[in-house]
Parts: C-alpha cells; sequence; structure tokens
C-alpha cells in the first residue's frame, strides 16, 4: 500500500470542520429505528452543500441549486463520491463561491 507519510485527517475531524464551516446534521432513520446516513446540509450563496455519509467507504457530496430535492437532486453545480475522508476532504477544499457556469443534468446513465 502506498503512503505519503501524512497522515489524512480523521473522519471526526473533518466532521467537526464542517460543523465549523456551518454545516447542520441529521441521522435519518428506518422504520426500525437503524441510522440509514448521515446527512449534513448548509446554505450559503444561493446554493446547498449536502453531504451523505452512509459508511466509512460509502459517502456523496453535493453541490446545487436551492431548488433541488437534498437527497436526490435532478441537477447540480459538482458532486463527488467515494470513501468518507476523501469526499468530505474535497468538499472542506471546494471555495465557497465555486459554482461553475454550467449545471450537470444527470442522464439515465450517470444517475
Amino acid at each position: 500500500m502506498f503512503s505519503t507519510g501524512v497522515a489524512a485527517p480523521s473522519v471526526d475531524f473533518q466532521l467537526r470542520a464542517l460543523v465549523g464551516k456551518g454545516f447542520r446534521f441529521v441521522d435519518p432513520r428506518d422504520e426500525h429505528g437503524e441510522v440509514v446516513a448521515v446527512v449534513g446540509v448548509r446554505a450559503h450563496d444561493n446554493v446547498l452543500d449536502v453531504v451523505e455519509l452512509h459508511g466509512e467507504d460509502d459517502a456523496v457530496a453535493t453541490r446545487m441549486p436551492p431548488d433541488q430535492d437534498l437527497l436526490a437532486p435532478r441537477r447540480y453545480h459538482w458532486r463527488e463520491q467515494g470513501p468518507a475522508s476523501a469526499v468530505m476532504a474535497k468538499l472542506l477544499s471546494l471555495p465557497d463561491n465555486y459554482v461553475p457556469g454550467m449545471l450537470h443534468v444527470p442522464t439515465r446513465a450517470s444517475a
């Protein structure tokens, strides 16, 4: 396994950093009371940033217009999927004012 010799920030540290940036978290549950995800949302500069944590190796972060469904946006400006630590690192490094000129509208193949 390749190592850079630099420790990656812990998920706990990254979650605290997201809270420091204004994210608010909820933990939606299924009919049995089991947590299905941890979801963080932050509204700013006429966009919404959403991070869904389903497990250490399964996370999604999205920057979208404010008129979209938080968990199933039909259009978005930016999206990243992968391990939680990598997704949160990219979200934390995303400039607040980063909104590309075009919206991404997923097709069936990319949704």
